[in-house]
């Protein structure tokens, strides 16, 4: 993960845990992008406030919510910060990695900076997983010492950040 500058980091979304997982395994702050809906949870809100993460929603739900959030990724970027996203735009129920939504190209096409790839491995099947039914209620997967790994790509340029591109890595 870089250790200065400007970048978007992209990640598989695996679990609710994901991007305590991401921000421990760096050493700088991360913004993460997350969906209105859980940010406005109570006592959690607190959490995201403090942590700078920005709420963001689907145009056909906020539009307002949604160019807000890219104005506020974009200032990020241009203040030298790490914002985070999982550009699936859910949490996966199957394992797979659904497909990775737009966003990604209007954020660098508007602020230009390297988008770091990441992956997530270990996490699915997990308590925090939804492998076989809602996350956080199977006992069963709360298994206490499975092993987990973020692994970093290399960063690619903005011209080549593509969803499709970025889904490959």
């Amino acid at each position: 993960l870089p250790d200065e500058g400007p970048a978007v980091l992209v990640s598989n979304h695996v679990s609710f845990v994901d991007a305590l997982i991401i921000a421990a395994g760096c050493r700088r702050p991360i913004r993460f992008v997350m969906d209105h809906n859980i940010f406005r949870i109570p006592l959690l809100n607190f959490i995201f406030r403090t942590s700078k993460t920005i709420p963001i929603a689907p145009a056909k739900e906020n539009p307002q919510l949604l160019d807000k959030a890219y104005d506020e990724i974009a200032a990020a970027l241009q203040n030298g910060d790490l914002v985070g996203i999982f550009p699936e735009g859910r949490i996966t129920d199957t394992g797979d990695v659904y497909p990775f939504r737009a966003g990604i190209t209007r954020i660098v096409g508007r602020t230009p900076v390297p988008v770091v790839p990441l992956a997530l491995r270990g996490l699915w099947g997990s308590f925090f997983s939804r492998k076989g039914g809602a996350a956080m209620t199977r006992l069963s997967h709360a298994a206490p010492f499975k092993k987990i790994e973020l692994v970093v790509g290399n960063a690619v340029a903005p011209a080549e950040a593509t969803p499709e591109a970025l889904q490959q890595m």
